[in-house]
């Protein structure tokens, strides 16, 4: 009985030590939407404290070389459509001239769930604050942002976004889309 014991303890551990090497592998994974969602960041992005409480989880990006500032990527769920959302995110940019940004977008399904992306370049037009903290606009040229929104059936839409210094996002890309081909929806 004893050896049956140790002998599935064994196993266990196994199977748990090989669960802990994959998460490991594929980066920080982390839970949105009450643990419903689940995604694993790059292994290179760290992990900290929200800077707004209306942000479930945050992650900073090593700037690339020649950068000063690192990348942002948030992750939250908020109201609004779709489209209200995506219009906040392009009124957050100026484009050439200070003209109104253009996004790229398209459109994917991972784990069963729709997935709009928006890609943004231009002046970023950073409130440090938050958007209703009153405070200063900092504008931020050649800045670049890549923003997901997770819309589910029954648990409302979340929404992904790294922005930062252009080069710094644009090393990033690879990282961010296999972070979101990641989703596990439960």
């Amino acid at each position: 009985m004893r050896k049956s014991l140790i002998s599935s303890f064994a196993i266990i551990s196994f199977f748990v030590s090989a669960a802990f090497s994959i998460v490991a592998a594929q980066g920080n994974a982390f839970t949105i939407g009450e643990g419903k969602l689940e995604l694993a960041a790059p292994a290179n992005w760290t992990k900290k404290e929200p800077t707004s409480r209306i942000v479930e989880v945050e992650f900073a990006v090593p700037p690339a070389k020649g950068d000063e500032a690192p990348g942002r990527m948030t992750a939250m769920g908020a109201g609004g459509s779709v489209e209200s959302n995506i219009d906040r995110w392009v009124g957050q940019f100026a484009g050439e001239g200070g003209a109104a940004a253009k996004p790229k977008r398209d459109k994917a399904t991972v784990s069963g769930t729709n997935i709009e992306f928006v890609d943004l370049s231009g002046t970023y037009k950073d409130s440090p604050g938050g958007p209703f903290a009153g405070g200063k606009t900092i504008n931020r040229e050649n800045y670049r942002m890549l923003g997901a929104i997770i819309q589910t059936k029954d648990r409302g839409n979340y929404f992904l976004k790294l922005y930062g210094p252009k080069a710094t996002i644009d090393e990033n890309e690879k990282g961010f889309q296999d972070m979101v081909k990641s989703l596990k929806v439960k």
